[in-house]
């Protein structure tokens, strides 16, 4: 086979150029997010069927699992990468997602699953003033309505999937869960809000390796009080939980690096959608018709901000 030369009118591609997932904007950015909910999905999953540990110890595990399968690739990276110019930010991180995680562990037993991620989307309820306030984002009335459209369709898919027929009494009931859920969001929504602010001036490998070191920390001390020995069968759900978590943390990092966080925040609504699939196939768990009126809302929410969000960019380029 002879080998041909290229035209000189016909421009190469340069092999600086990244690829599509890596770059910058609204697109790639809902594509990140999109895996942070399916990503987190799966891992409840693994969480609830490792439960019969305490959840001091499945937090501590994760993240444990998460530095082991993080190592290899900062040995890749020698020295450099384990220079970090702000020890003290990753370990207020690592403290918000220890709490975060260890509520959501102490939850999985009290919970159904889709009432777990129902749960998980009112981090963007949280975020967006935080984002407003501490990264002086700036944020349209378009996004805060869709927001507060998708936070409607929540409110309807929790009414609908609580045992009792007072919402507000379902949420005052301790042993539900919906405490934990409810502060859980809260830490994850602080944590989403620090990785945002830094996510420029730190490595992704670095934040993703302190933040797991720096839990498994903070973890190890509660998890050896209520020490409980795993069965191979859970030491190996434990590991793919732990690297699942850098997947998420991953995942995120990348999606806040493209484009704002208030406006990926009705995006991660779509872990209602993938709950109730999971749900279905895994614990037969068949959504009501309020699940389906709630998603109907989300969806419209979804649908409204993406339209402004496209709309916006093509008006800049003209």
């Amino acid at each position: 086979m002879t080998a041909t030369t290229a035209s000189p009118s016909v421009p190469q591609q340069t092999s600086s150029q990244p690829l599509w997932f890596f770059r910058k904007g609204y697109l790639q950015g809902v594509f990140w997010i999109t895996l942070v909910a399916l990503t987190s999905n799966l891992n409840d999953i693994l969480m609830r069927e490792a439960s019969r540990l305490p959840a001091q110890e499945v937090t501590f595990f994760r993240y444990f699992f998460a530095v082991i399968t993080l190592l290899p690739f900062m040995l890749m990276k020698a020295k450099t990468a384990f220079k970090t110019e702000r020890p003290g930010l990753h370990a207020i991180r690592s403290l918000l997602l220890f709490g975060a995680i260890f509520s959501w562990a102490a939850a999985v037993k009290l919970v159904p699953l889709a009432v777990m991620s129902t749960f998980a989307l009112t981090v963007p309820i949280f975020v967006l003033p935080m984002a407003s306030v501490f990264l002086k984002e700036k944020v349209g009335w378009q996004r805060t309505l869709a927001t507060l459209v998708g936070f409607a369709g929540i409110f309807t898919v929790v009414y609908g999937t609580s045992e009792d027929t007072n919402f507000i009494q379902s949420l005052l009931t301790l042993n539900n869960g919906t405490w934990y859920l409810m502060f859980a969001a809260l830490l994850f929504a602080m944590s989403d809000i620090v990785n945002k602010k830094y996510v420029s001036k730190e490595s992704n490998l670095s934040m993703l390796f302190y933040i797991a070191l720096g839990t498994a920390i903070f973890a190890f001390i509660p998890a050896k009080m209520v020490w409980t020995l795993p069965t191979t069968q859970e030491f190996i759900i434990l590991f793919i939980l732990g690297a699942g978590g850098n997947l998420i943390l991953f995942f995120l990092l990348k999606a806040f690096s493209a484009t704002d966080v208030s406006a990926l925040a009705p995006y991660r609504y779509t872990e209602l959608f993938f709950a109730g699939i999971f749900g279905y196939i895994v614990y037969r768990e068949i959504p009501t018709v309020w699940t389906f009126m709630g998603a109907g809302i989300i969806i419209v929410a979804t649908a409204s901000i993406a339209y402004y969000e496209i709309h916006q960019a093509r008006k800049e380029k003209k």
